[in-house]
């Protein structure tokens, strides 16, 4: 098994006609990902690398029974893309757009709760289960089949503690950016209860970055809840109060949501912590 996605999962490219969509629907697909479908309003009846475009997502779904879309569309387009999705009946939304304003998702994520819809992101890299599908830009060439689930808000640190993951020998399970906006869909906790249910997945690892309490509070629920080891790296030791570090819910507002604090908490709860991006291979190989 693996989590949220596999070999089996049908997937509709959003804003497959732009640079970014059709770019990336092409390298999802030479992965094995199953895209059957991409959207682009007023482009239906092209074909983008031999995928099939249509008007709306209810065309798309109609046509293929796919279950999960991946946007890339700007965001100002972003929002309506995503509730068009939503509409159409596809249980996981992956959204690589960045810069949809805090109201905006704020309503998206009380829409998709009531519709028992998992959404990923926005502004994330996606995920990958290897050897089965790939849902996102991430770069596959250095994922490798394995027991390690990893949740991050980051998409470049994510790639490089996966490459030292991979080159230990331990593989991935299956690799989540949950993305680095303030307001995002699913969080830490929602995915360790996947992974905690996933025969495949053996640990996990947890990356976590400055702002917000989203770290704290998964620190609660693997105390009380998981039974897998679970490491983690947090980033952002220096960065400066009220200064964002690169992404929108990375910043220390209010003295709060420094790294210095998520690193206790993490401590505090069991969670081996590592020093750079290196040692989160290593302290997993030590709970396996």
């Amino acid at each position: 098994m693996s989590i949220l996605i596999d070999e089996k999962t049908k997937v509709i490219v959003q804003g497959i006609t732009g640079r970014d969509g059709s770019f990336h629907a092409k390298q999802m697909k030479q992965y094995g990902t199953n895209v059957v479908a991409g959207v682009s309003p007023g482009k239906g009846g092209q074909e983008i690398d031999g995928i099939p475009v249509y008007n709306s997502m209810k065309q798309a779904v109609d046509e293929t029974r796919a279950n999960t879309s991946i946007i890339f569309v700007p965001a100002k387009f972003a929002v309506d893309a995503i509730y068009e999705a939503a509409d159409s009946d596809v249980k996981l939304i992956v959204t690589i757009s960045e810069g949809i304003p805090i109201i905006d998702m704020i309503k998206i994520t009380e829409y998709l709760e009531r519709k028992n819809i998992h959404l990923i992101g926005p502004n994330s890299p996606g995920l990958i289960s290897p050897g089965k599908s790939k849902v996102g830009i991430l770069p596959a060439q250095i994922f490798k089949k394995g027991k390690v689930g990893l949740i991050s808000r980051s998409g470049t640190l994510t790639y490089e503690i996966v490459d030292h993951i991979t080159k230990s020998g331990l593989g991935e399970s299956t690799c989540i950016g949950i993305g680095g906006d303030p307001i995002i869909g699913m969080n830490f906790i929602d995915c360790l209860k996947l992974f905690e249910k996933d025969p495949e997945t053996e640990a996990v690892a947890l990356i976590g970055e400055i702002g917000g309490n989203a770290e704290e509070l998964a620190t609660q629920y693997v105390k009380e809840y998981m039974t897998k080891p679970v490491v983690g790296f947090i980033v952002g030791k220096t960065a400066p109060p009220g200064k964002r570090m690169g992404h929108a819910g990375a910043i220390i507002s209010g003295g709060s949501g420094t790294a210095s604090e998520k690193i206790d908490a993490l401590e505090e709860a069991g969670i081996p912590v590592a020093n750079q991006p290196s040692e989160v291979a290593t302290l997993l190989k030590s709970k396996l």
